[in-house]
C-alpha cells in the first residue's frame, strides 16, 4: 500500500489495471512499486481511468463464517379421519299399493243395529270394510278386507279417553306401525267450520283438512243446514293437494276423495281414516 499524493490516504494497488486507486479521492494513479518503510513516495499525477465508465474496484468481501443450521423440530402428524354424519331417513311401512291411488270412495249404509262402511276405488272395487260399534267409550275402529271381517287391514285408535275431541292414531295392522295421527280442531269445528289436523308418524304437524268457511257456517247456523253436503280440502305443507266431496243418499252418505297432488309416498289411509271418523263420529255429535 502507498499514500495518496492528494489526501495522504492509503492507496490500493489494482492488479487488473496495474494501477493505484484512492478510495477517498476515487481516482487512479500511475503505477509504481510501493515505497520502502520510512520512505515517502513522491507526488504522483492522477492517471486517467483506463476506460470510460469503468467501475471502481470493490473491497474484497470477508468470508462469512458458516452459521449452524437451524434445528428443525418434526411434529408427529395425527392421521386425519373424516367422519361423515349419517342422515337417518324415516322409513315407510311396507303397504299394499291400493293405499297409494288417487281416487277413493267411502259408502255409508245406515242400519238400526250399526252403520256399515265400504272403502272402494274409482271402479267400485271394494278395498276395505268397517262396521261401527255402538256404545263405545273409547273409539276403536277397525277396517277389514271384506264383510267377513277375517283379515284386518288397519285401525283407528283414540289415544286419550278424556280428550273431548280426540286424537286418533292410524295404525297398520300387519306391522303395528303408526301411519299418522289426525286430531279434530275443537273451537273451529264447533263454531265455524270442520277442521282436522294431520300429523306424520313422528308427531309432527304436516297439514290439515278444512271445510269451506261459508259452507261450514251455513251448515251450522242456517235452518236446514244439516242437509248441506260437506266440501273439504286437504292441505299438505300449506298447499292444497286433495279434495273431499260428500253426497247424501236415502239410506246413507258417500264421500269422494280426490288425491290430485298428494305425494306418491303419502299413505292415503290417513285421509280415509278422517273420512270414516267424519261419518262415524261427526254426525253422531251433530
Amino acid at each position: 500500500m502507498s499514500e495518496c499524493p492528494t489526501c495522504d490516504g492509503q492507496l490500493a494497488f489494482v492488479q487488473q489495471y496495474s494501477q493505484w486507486y484512492c478510495y477517498h479521492c476515487q481516482q487512479y494513479y500511475q503505477p509504481g512499486p510501493p515505497p520502502s518503510p520510512g520512505q515517502k513516495e513522491p507526488p504522483r499525477q492522477p492517471y486517467p481511468e483506463p476506460h470510460p465508465g469503468t467501475p471502481a474496484p470493490q473491497p474484497t468481501p470477508q468470508p462469512t463464517p458458516p452459521q449452524p443450521a437451524p434445528e428443525v423440530q418434526i411434529q408427529p402428524q395425527q392421521p386425519q379421519i373424516q367422519v361423515q354424519e349419517a342422515t337417518i331417513q324415516p322409513t315407510q311401512p311396507t303397504a299394499n299399493p291400493i293405499w297409494y291411488q288417487n281416487t277413493y270412495r267411502i259408502r255409508k249404509k245406515v242400519l238400526t243395529v250399526g252403520n256399515k262402511y265400504w272403502i272402494e276405488d274409482d271402479k267400485g272395487n271394494m278395498l276395505g270394510f268397517s262396521k261401527q260399534k255402538l256404545f263405545k267409550l273409547k273409539e276403536d275402529i277397525r277396517i277389514y278386507t271384506d264383510e267377513k271381517m277375517g283379515t284386518e287391514l288397519f285401525r283407528i285408535k283414540q289415544e286419550q279417553i278424556l280428550d273431548l275431541w280426540g286424537s286418533y292414531a292410524v295404525i297398520d295392522s300387519q306391522t303395528n306401525q303408526k301411519l299418522g295421527t289426525i286430531k279434530r280442531g275443537a273451537l273451529s269445528s264447533a263454531f265455524v267450520r270442520d277442521e282436522w289436523e294431520v300429523y306424520d308418524p313422528y308427531g309432527r304437524l304436516v297439514g290439515g283438512i278444512y271445510e269451506e268457511t261459508g259452507r261450514g257456517l251455513a251448515r251450522k247456523y242456517v235452518s236446514g243446514g244439516s242437509l248441506i253436503p260437506e266440501k273439504m280440502s286437504f292441505f299438505l305443507q300449506g298447499q292444497p293437494v286433495a279434495r273431499i266431496n260428500q253426497k247424501f243418499k236415502i239410506i246413507g252418505d258417500i264421500w269422494h276423495l280426490y288425491c290430485d297432488r298428494v305425494p306418491p309416498h303419502f299413505d292415503r289411509r290417513v285421509l280415509l281414516a278422517c273420512l270414516l271418523l267424519m261419518g262415524m263420529i261427526e254426525r253422531d255429535r251433530k
